[in-house]
């Protein structure tokens, strides 16, 4: 017998082996097979320590990064949502496939999840010209998941989409910003060698007012009143949520990895973004407030290119001069102007949307690369200043915390031995120390997985983080991303599967602990999987 999903509520067969309609296929009646309801979630307490080798304790605590603060338990519900495909808005500002969007919520209220992301363009809002605000097309989106009982995290997107690991489609920077850029080409970010990003705008020219007569701090002011002045009825109660973005692929962080045009290849160092006149500018005064002249004439001569490793530059090696005076001079600098483009960002978005009842939040990168390193090369090139001997995410987290704003990270999937050895990855320890050092910052954690991935392996690892038996846990978990994919039967079930036991604290141990895909995923490995990926978004 057939449920015809026309309410809020509906409930797939996860014994069914045949795939799921994408929806693309759905029609305005979509029939699943009808089984008894198992939607109905209850917190339930867990008590599990995510097991840490010895040896792994000993270097956490040569590297300084272990801060030796009691183990916690929680058994707390981590919900979870799910990101809508980058396009959900289509260029012309409406809602792509409405028809399709509306099963596709429908099965994923049916799943159990708490509610959707989804990206808000900049470059689609306000294309027309400054000022010039089309939220209409968000505005169906709304609607439609009020219609079904969710909730919905929205992104302030001020970076483009495209040039970066899983950007399916290109949305650009707003028009009439691309033309300020293309006359001033210096408020966009610029490596040693001269190369521009168009990704977003540098944060060296943040108070200055380059945007036909606004600051880019300004500029994201003035969207994000408009936003809550737009949909002000529904902040707290189907917005639960506004993560301010900060940097590409709204990150806080520079653009130091661009894959564009293939600049950077994983495990790449990446290299500093500190060479438009802006940048330059403000390098060169504090050089000269410290009676150091000769440090304010550029970044490091000696910190190699995107491709290369550590080892093979004078500034990352084991001994090099990222450890010296100057080197802690310069990475002192770089992290240092990043923390206060995200306090000039953050203290703005608070203001504005203080008393509407969303949470705020903030994305930071999980650069996993190098961290087996002493000099954490890829980190410090995105502006994280964490070494062997320094914290660099503590200062992020208490920057946050400040503001009351949550921190996400991303990588929560990741383990160990599915990395490369050559690249030097720990994305566990990476998760472990965030999670510490949001705990000693009083900071609310959330994360997301970086890459897509839909096996039982992966959802196993979130499972783990996602406890508080070693730092924070999470008070929410975003999974990437909504697409064909994750509507086939095995997908689909694993899914629903990872919700059920997210909504019980981890008890539900149904999910196995391997990785049942046997991908070995990593970073470098996406480029050519998202060619075959990126035809089979879902909603597109």
């Amino acid at each position: 017998m057939a449920l015809t999903l026309r309410s809020s509520t509906s409930f797939i067969n996860l014994k069914d082996n045949r795939s799921f309609k994408t929806p693309d296929d759905f029609s305005t009646m979509i029939g699943f097979p009808q089984i008894k309801p198992s939607t109905q979630l209850r917190a339930k307490h867990y008590m599990c320590e995510v097991q840490i080798p010895r040896l792994e304790r000993i270097e956490q605590k040569e590297k300084l990064h272990g801060m030796e603060i009691p183990h916690s338990h929680s058994g707390l519900r981590v919900p979870v949502f799910v990101m809508l495909p980058l396009d959900t808005i289509s260029t012309g500002g409406n809602l792509n496939k409405p028809r399709a969007m509306n099963a596709s919520l429908m099965a994923l209220k049916s799943a159990g999840v708490e509610g959707v992301m989804v990206d808000v363009w900049w470059g689609l809002v306000e294309k027309d010209g400054p000022l010039k605000y089309n939220w209409e097309g968000y505005a169906e989106l709304v609607n439609m998941v009020e219609k079904h009982g969710l909730k919905l995290q929205v992104v302030m997107s001020f970076h483009q989409c495209g040039g970066n690991v899983g950007d399916s489609c290109s949305i650009p920077l707003p028009p009439w910003v691309l033309e300020e850029i293309s006359k001033n080409p210096d408020l966009i970010y610029t490596d040693r060698s001269g190369r521009s990003n168009p990704e977003y705008i540098s944060l060296g020219c943040d108070s200055l007012p380059v945007l036909r007569g606004r600051t880019p701090i300004q500029a994201y002011s003035d969207y994000m009143k408009s936003f809550r002045e737009r949909f002000n009825n529904y902040m707290g109660k189907v917005i639960v949520e506004i993560q301010v973005g900060m940097g590409p692929c709204g990150e806080l962080r520079y653009p130091s990895y661009p894959e564009s045009n293939g600049t950077w290849r994983f495990p790449g160092i990446g290299e500093f973004q500190c060479y438009d006149k802006y940048m330059r500018a403000s390098l060169a005064a504090t050089a000269e407030a410290m009676g150091k002249d000769e440090w304010g004439r550029g970044g490091p001569v000696d910190a190699g290119q995107y491709n290369q490793f550590p080892e093979e530059t004078g500034f990352f090696r084991r001994d090099g001069t990222w450890n010296n005076e100057y080197g802690n001079f310069f990475l002192e600098w770089y992290s240092g102007k990043l923390l206060d483009h995200g306090e000039k960002i953050l203290g703005a978005a608070k203001g504005i949307f203080q008393g509407s009842g969303t949470k705020l939040s903030g994305k930071v990168a999980g650069i996993h690369w190098h961290y087996n390193t002493r000099s954490h090369a890829a980190e410090l090139t995105a502006g994280y200043y964490n070494t062997r001997h320094r914290d660099g995410y503590l200062p992020i987290a208490q920057m946050l915390g400040k503001h009351g704003v949550v921190l996400n990270f991303t990588c929560m999937e990741m383990r160990d031995r599915e990395q490369p050895e050559h690249a030097k990855c720990s994305p566990e320890g990476l998760v472990r120390q965030v999670k510490m050092a949001t705990r000693a910052a009083g900071t609310e954690l959330a994360g997301e997985n970086a890459l897509e991935r839909y096996d039982s392996g992966a959802y196993s690892q979130v499972l783990a983080t996602s406890r508080s038996d070693s730092g924070n846990g999470l008070s929410a978990f975003t999974y990437l991303r909504m697409n064909k994919q994750l509507f086939e039967a095995e997908n689909w079930r694993n899914l629903v599967e990872f919700v059920k036991s997210m909504s019980e604290g981890g008890r539900n141990k149904r999910l196995p602990e391997i990785d049942s895909s046997r991908t070995g995923l990593h970073v470098g490995f996406t480029k050519q999987n998202n060619v075959k990926k990126m035809n089979k978004i879902a909603l597109v």
